[in-house]
């Protein structure tokens, strides 16, 4: 898959706090192209045979809040897609924008003022119409949350011009991923409580929340929704299964249709079931971070000698089993405005002995922090015997994510953090990746305080000079970016993972005669199920 882009205006997004840790900073994946399909469903086309049945999901993580205006919650954005309509959607297999609420592009009235029209007739789950004043408030949910503000840092403001128009002012001439802002913003009724929204949220998408609970969630048809991506069955059912095994039983026996994150180990198994496995190179990274506020991170020749000793090849097929590849960018291959970077990254421990030398220090005992996802945990023992063999001494301290940055934020001494994270559930341009680590934000402030030295000022001025550049000069600025969070090296992808989902797409095949029609798996977390319906045999 090639991520398309778009054109950039200005540095828009800043980075991760609070809840949106949850998905993109603590510990998910990423985002990209397809492996293994097994072939369209089988009658798929005939209409009797679509639609009026069920869509059974394995979902790989437990809800949380449900507010569109802050939730980090994988399985709650995931939903919130189908039951919450912004003026624009994105499609997460290829990261472009399609109209939800509005009726067209942004209508331009000057170079930083537009205006947007909802659709005729829409209407939320509960019978009210949706307008201009509940887009404000929505945006103005948004924009007023310490996890989604970042996001809006170009927009000036969001005003009802009457009851079906919103006008928005951009602080940026032209701003070119306008559609992709907005499609962030997720409408609810302005009479919607932010208590309500967390608990089960309104919308006016295809779908509407039936039940929420710990273990289950259940999306029914909205029968107000006048768009064009109509609900075609009964239901939408997510089941809450963060066990890995207790996904994959629950796909190979019928139970689910599709499931998210399939594990290396049960591709082969589900594909001999007869499964469509859906390989999706993305985004999402397991990446190191240096405690740069000590030494000897403070050095950039020990924190280059770290990236060397890893043996990535070893992680990549001992930890996931070929289902990641190595950085040689701060992006992944696939993504457009891929650029080589100056810096690789290539195992090569007597490049990596010499660095040390140079260095000047003398390696000894060091804390690897690292989170409890089960691939990070297989990585860490790698980069233990990696590092060991370098000189240092490591133990690994192992704690749930939001533990281990509950200490880090909290000012405990750490040397190394290795940890997954993938902000492109909102997003995949260079700018919003960019800075969702390297912004004024509380990964460069604090967790890994390089904002103060003079490489972080020259990255932001070239960021900026990216935003005001187009076509090859502004790609030519990003590549120098992406020079320099290499060189440095405070915060940088190990490798980039590939996201796999299973799904029954053949009725004649899948144990109760019934599968999915249209399904394919995207790069980033939970499942999108716009244009998909069950197929009976």
């Amino acid at each position: 898959m090639a991520i398309i882009n778009k054109g950039m205006s200005r540095r828009s997004f800043l980075g991760l706090t609070g809840s949106v840790a949850a998905v993109a900073g603590l510990g998910l994946t990423g985002c990209g192209g397809s492996s293994s399909d097994k072939g369209s469903a089988s009658g798929s086309t005939d209409s009797a045979n679509r639609g009026g049945g069920v869509i059974t999901a394995g979902s790989a993580y437990a809800p949380s809040s449900f507010d569109p205006a802050s939730t980090g919650s994988a399985v709650g954005l995931g939903a919130n897609w189908h039951v919450i309509e912004g003026l624009y959607g994105i499609d997460y297999h290829d990261y472009s924008t399609f109209k939800e609420l509005a009726t067209d592009d942004p209508k331009s009235v000057d170079d930083t003022t537009f205006e947007v029209t909802i659709r005729k007739g829409a209407k939320f789950s509960d019978g009210t119409e949706v307008t201009a004043d509940d887009v404000v408030a929505s945006y103005t949910a948004c924009a007023a949350s310490a996890t989604y503000a970042p996001f809006f840092r170009p927009f000036e403001s969001i005003e009802a011009k009457d009851a079906s128009t919103v006008t928005v002012k951009t602080k940026v001439p032209n701003f070119s991923l306008l559609k992709d802002r907005l499609a962030i913003i997720r409408v609810t009724p302005a009479t919607q409580t932010e208590e309500d929204r967390a608990k089960q949220p309104i919308g006016s998408g295809p779908w509407m929340y039936d039940s929420i609970s710990d273990t289950e969630i259940t999306l029914v048809p909205n029968p107000e929704y006048n768009g064009e991506y109509a609900a075609e069955d009964k239901k939408i059912q997510y089941s809450i299964l963060t066990d890995p095994t207790a996904r994959v039983t629950a796909q190979q026996e019928g139970s689910t249709l599709v499931m998210e994150l399939v594990t290396a180990d049960a591709v082969d198994q589900l594909e001999s079931a007869g499964c469509k496995v859906d390989n999706v190179q993305g985004f999402g990274t397991r990446f190191v971070m240096f405690n740069v506020a000590k030494g000897p991170w403070n050095n950039v020749k020990v924190r280059q000698a770290v990236m060397y000793a890893l043996d990535t090849e070893k992680m990549i097929n001992n930890t996931f089993a070929g289902l990641a590849t190595a950085a040689s960018c701060y992006l992944p291959k696939s993504f457009t405005n891929y650029h080589e970077a100056s810096t690789v990254y290539k195992t090569d421990a007597k490049k990596a002995k010499k660095l040390i030398d140079e260095s000047g220090i003398t390696p000894g005992a060091i804390t690897l922090r690292t989170t409890d996802n089960e691939q990070i945990k297989g990585m860490a023992a790698q980069v233990k015997n990696d590092l060991d063999a370098l000189g240092f001494d490591v133990t690994i301290q192992t704690d749930t994510s939001a533990a281990t940055y509950a200490a880090i934020d909290g000012g405990e001494a750490y040397d190394i953090l290795l940890a997954p994270g993938d902000p492109s559930c909102f997003g995949a341009d260079p700018d919003l990746l960019l800075n969702w680590w390297y912004g004024d934000n509380v990964w460069m402030q604090t967790r890994c305080p390089w904002k103060e030295s003079a490489e972080w000022e020259k990255l932001h001025g070239l960021m900026d000079e990216a935003l005001a550049a187009e076509g090859d000069e502004q790609q030519k600025k990003w590549n120098e970016c992406f020079d320099i969070i290499a060189d440095n090296a405070v915060l940088y992808p190990v490798v980039h993972v590939k996201t796999v989902s299973a799904s029954w797409n053949d009725p004649s095949t899948a144990p109760n005669g019934e599968a999915l029609d249209g399904f394919k798996g995207i790069g980033t977390t939970s499942m999108s199920f716009r244009g998909v319906a069950t197929v009976k045999a």
